[in-house]
């Protein structure tokens, strides 16, 4: 301005939601590409282990070991599996059968439990 107050402009830089930033690493991970070393010449590279899918960019999220099989006990990878495990036969979500049971079937029980409530 004419007064000389307005010399300086300031910047700040600040985080986008928290939202966001976990809405854009999920889409990265639901989009992540499986990746081995390859030698190309005296350099190694990433390649994707499946021919099919598209060479990834510098953006994409990459990994070099798939996850363990969560379903099934193995302990040697920590793993405890789903089997024995009380869900939600109505639900669709996490909590659901046919996702915790991982597609194998589960079955219902119903039971009775009778307990001294010490009611007055």
């Amino acid at each position: 301005g004419v007064s000389g107050s307005c010399e300086f402009k300031t910047c700040w830089k600040a985080m986008p939601p928290f939202r966001k930033v976990g809405n854009v690493l999920k889409e990265k991970f639901d989009g992540a590409t499986e990746v081995e070393q390859s030698e190309i010449g005296s350099t190694k590279v990433l390649v994707p282990k499946n021919s099919q899918f598209k060479p990834h960019t510098d953006e994409d999220l990459v990994y070099l070991d798939s996850s363990p099989d969560f379903c099934d006990h193995d302990l040697k990878n920590g793993v405890l599996g789903t089997s024995g495990r009380q869900c939600n036969k109505t639900s669709k979500a996490i909590d659901g059968c046919e996702l915790m049971c991982c597609g194998r079937g589960f079955h219902t029980d119903e039971v009775e439990v009778v307990e001294r409530c010490s009611c007055k």
